[in-house]
């Protein structure tokens, strides 16, 4: 005949249940042993930066317990800090080229593409300076910003110059789309080139203006999952749960809305 637990035993033991019940259950949704937050770290192109945030936002919404930290930055500067030993878990670039250097250095899975991005001239409110063509900006008189050729905004701008047979005198050379963006919103420059959804993003402080050597460089968005050492596994999950965010209907209409194609 089997012993039976005295009433205290009893409820000891479903309240030891229950506490561990739980226990594996806020595990599961992103939190440690310890109850603590397991933080997932994004790098992604400073382009990204509206979409990442609300596509951010809704992965910690569907995962209590984690803390999605972002850093936004050109990509080549984030390339350069992955390549030293930067914490990341996922990286976003604003083209192929770049992440493939991350692929050759055997420091990210496999990329997949998500969005792809063109170039606009974004100019102050009033377009003071007339500009109304990539032919006008070969013309020394307005102040122009590009950005770096090392980033990848700079890269699609050297592709379609080249591709209309022009040279550009600009400036200053800037390391983000982002601040390049900037400058015209300050009203320090009297154009720039940006990405289309630059253009929507900064809504009415600039204005912006279409060419058809845009065609030229059409930029493709790449998302990997980064490979380093230190990492748990249930960093290394999240990763990827993210990267299937990014790429799912919900990511994609996030990216759409704000101007972004699909790849």
């Amino acid at each position: 005949m089997t012993a039976s637990l005295p009433r205290r035993g009893r409820r000891a033991a479903a309240t030891l249940l229950v506490t561990a019940s739980a226990a594996v259950a806020l595990a599961g949704c992103g939190a440690d042993a310890a109850g603590t937050d397991t933080t997932l770290t994004v790098y992604a192109a400073a382009s990204l930066t509206e979409a990442f945030e609300q596509i951010a936002t809704d992965f910690e919404d569907d995962h209590p317990g984690v803390d999605v930290r972002l850093s936004f930055a050109g990509s080549s500067s984030l390339v350069a800090q992955i390549q030293q030993g930067a914490p990341a878990d996922v990286f976003a670039s604003a083209d192929t080229a770049t992440m493939d250097t991350l692929v050759t250095d055997g420091l990210v899975g496999t990329p997949q593409d998500f969005a792809t991005n063109t170039l606009e001239i974004a100019v102050p409110p009033g377009n003071p300076a007339g500009v109304t063509s990539l032919q006008d900006l070969a013309d020394p008189a307005p102040d122009v910003v590009v950005c770096a050729p090392q980033v990848p905004c700079g890269a699609a701008t050297t592709a379609v110059v080249d591709h209309a047979g022009l040279t550009l005198h600009p400036v200053s050379e800037e390391q983000s789309v982002t601040d390049v963006l900037g400058k015209v919103t300050a009203g320090e420059a009297d154009a720039g080139l940006v990405y289309v959804t630059d253009v929507a993003r900064a809504g009415d402080q600039v204005e912006g203006i279409a060419f058809d050597e845009s065609d030229a460089a059409v930029n493709t968005y790449p998302v990997a999952t980064v490979d380093r050492s230190g990492r748990t596994t249930d960093q290394a999950d999240l990763a990827r749960q993210f990267v299937d965010a990014v790429l799912a209907p919900d990511g994609q209409d996030v990216l759409a809305d704000l101007g972004f194609a699909a790849p």
